[in-house]
C-alpha cells in the first residue's frame, strides 16, 4: 500500500528527479547566476574595510553599505514580481543582469569623483538588478522540475552561490586591499607632506577594475540567456496575471507570512555575521587585514560545504527538521561567540556559516508551498524579505559603538536563529498538507 509520501507504480516507488529533463542548458545558465550574484554580496564585506580606511569613517556609517545595498532589494522586489507576471522569468533575468551591469561600471565614475554617496547609489542599482535576478532565479529553480524536489533542487542551485561568495571576498582581498595599514603617527606624517590625500584617493581607485570586470560579464551572461529559449514551467503564466494582487489572499497563508519574518532575520543574521567578521578576527586576534580576509574566505567556505552537505541530507531529513536543528546549534556557537570572544568565540562564529547555508533556500522553497497562481508576487515579497541585511547590519553598528563591545553586537544574529527555529519546527507548512518527508 503507498505511503503519503510515495506513490507505486508496478510494485516500485516511484523515483522523483532532481533536475529538469531536457532543459539542462536553461537550468544551467539560471544556477550560473546564483554564482554571479554571490560575488557583489560578499565584495560588500571588503567594501566595508576598505571604506573605513579610504573614506576615514566609523562602522556605522560603512554599514550604509549595506543599507544601500539591500535596500535595491526592497524596493524593486515588488515591480519586478509584477514584471514577471506579464513577461515571464526570462525577462526578468535579462533585466536584473543589464541593471547589475550598469551598477557595476557606475563604480568609476563614483572612484573619479570620490565621494561616498556615488558608491551608495552604484550599490543600489547593483542591488537593483540582483532584485530581480533573485525574485526570478528562486521561483525557476523550485517550479522547473518535480515539485517533490524542489527543496532539494533550490538548495543544489543556490550551493553555486557561496562558491560565487568565495570568489567575491578573494578577488576583494587580493585586488583590493593594498594591505597598508596605516598608524597614526605614520598619518599624522603623510598629512604633514602632503601626501595623505593622494593616499586615499589611490585606494579608493582600487575598487574599480573588479566591478568592471564583473560588470563585463554580467552583460555577457544577459546576451547568453537572451539567446537561449527557455521552457515554460509550473506558474510561469500565473492564472489571473493581469488581475490585481490581493495581498489579503496571501497574508491568510500563515506559513507564507511567517517564512517572510523569517527571511528578514536570516538575511540579517548572515549579512551582519559576515560585514562585521574582519573586524572581529582583527580586533580579537589582532590578525592583520588580508590575513581576516582570508579567515572571511574560510568561514565562506564552510558556507559552501553547508549548501552542498545540505542539499544530500535532506534525501533523509525533512527540510524544515534539518533547518530546526541547524538554527538551534547556531544559537549554541553564537553564544560562545558573544562571552568568549578571541580564539574560541573567533571559530565558533566561523562555523555558524556551515548551520545557515540551507537556511535561505529552504525558507524560499517551504514559504511558497501551496500558494498557486500567488507564486511570483510571494516569491517577490520573500525577496523583499532581503532588506533585513539593510535593517540588521547598522543595528549591530549601533550596539557595537555603544557597548564598546564587537561581540555584544552579536546577540542580533542570535534572536534571528532562535525564531527561525521557532518557524523550522512549528510554523513551516501549510494549513492542511501534510509535511513532506523527503526520501523516505
Amino acid at each position: 500500500m503507498a505511503t503519503p509520501e510515495t506513490s507505486v507504480t508496478v510494485g516500485k516507488p516511484q523515483k522523483h528527479s532532481l533536475f529538469p529533463a531536457g532543459n539542462f542548458l536553461p537550468f544551467f545558465l539560471v544556477t550560473a547566476l546564483f554564482f554571479l550574484w554571490g560575488v557583489p554580496n560578499n565584495l560588500n564585506d571588503i567594501l566595508i574595510r576598505q571604506f573605513m580606511k579610504s573614506f576615514e569613517i566609523n562602522r556605522f556609517q560603512a554599514g550604509l553599505v549595506q543599507f544601500a545595498f539591500y535596500l535595491g532589494y526592497f524596493v524593486l522586489a515588488i515591480p519586478a514580481g509584477l514584471i514577471m507576471r506579464r513577461l515571464g522569468y526570462k525577462a526578468g533575468f535579462i533585466i536584473g543582469l543589464v541593471l547589475f551591469g550598469t551598477g557595476a561600471f557606475l563604480f568609476w565614475p563614483a572612484a573619479l569623483v570620490g565621494r561616498y554617496v556615488f558608491f551608495l547609489l552604484a550599490l543600489f542599482v547593483i542591488a537593483s538588478g540582483l532584485s530581480f535576478l533573485e525574485t526570478a532565479s528562486n521561483p525557476f529553480v523550485a517550479q522547473c522540475g518535480d515539485p517533490e524536489t524542489s527543496e532539494r533542487r533550490l538548495n543544489f542551485s543556490q550551493a553555486f552561490n557561496p562558491l560565487g561568495t568565495i570568489t567575491g571576498v578573494l578577488v576583494g582581498t587580493v585586488f583590493i586591499f593594498s594591505g597598508i595599514e596605516l598608524t597614526p603617527p605614520q598619518i599624522a606624517s603623510m598629512r604633514a607632506a602632503g601626501t595623505y590625500a593622494p593616499y586615499l584617493q589611490h585606494e579608493i581607485l582600487r575598487v574599480v577594475r573588479p566591478y568592471v570586470v564583473l560588470g563585463t560579464i554580467a552583460f555577457l551572461w544577459a546576451i547568453f540567456i537572451a539567446l537561449t529559449r527557455f521552457p515554460t514551467v509550473q506558474g510561469e503564466h500565473e492564472a489571473g496575471a493581469t488581475q490585481p494582487v490581493r495581498g489579503g489572499e496571501l497574508l491568510r497563508h500563515r506559513h507564507f507570512v511567517l517564512a517572510v519574518i523569517a527571511q528578514f532575520l536570516y538575511v540579517g543574521a548572515q549579512v551582519g555575521t559576515w560585514s562585521y567578521f574582519i573586524q572581529y578576527v582583527q580586533e580579537y586576534t589582532r590578525r592583520p587585514e588580508k590575513a581576516a580576509g582570508l579567515f572571511l574566505t574560510g568561514t565562506l567556505a564552510a558556507f559552501g560545504v553547508g549548501r552542498f552537505v545540505s542539499a544530500s541530507l535532506m534525501k533523509f531529513v525533512a527540510p524544515n527538521t534539518l533547518m530546526g536543528l541547524y538554527s538551534v546549534i547556531n544559537v549554541l556557537l553564537v553564544i560562545v561567540g558573544v562571552i568568549f570572544p578571541g580564539p574560541t568565540g573567533l571559530w565558533a562564529i566561523f562555523l555558524t556559516s556551515f548551520f545557515m547555508s540551507l537556511m535561505f533556500p529552504t525558507i524560499f522553497a517551504l514559504g511558497l508551498k501551496g500558494l498557486g497562481h500567488h507564486t511570483k508576487i510571494a516569491g517577490s515579497l520573500l525577496v523583499m524579505a532581503i532588506v533585513g541585511g539593510a535593517v540588521l547590519t547598522p543595528i549591530m553598528g549601533l550596539i557595537s559603538q555603544r557597548t564598546h563591545s564587537l561581540a555584544i553586537a552579536y546577540i542580533v544574529p542570535l534572536f534571528a536563529y532562535l525564531f527561525i527555529a521557532y518557524y523550522a519546527f512549528f510554523a513551516s507548512h501549510p494549513r492542511g498538507i501534510a509535511a513532506l518527508d523527503i526520501g523516505q
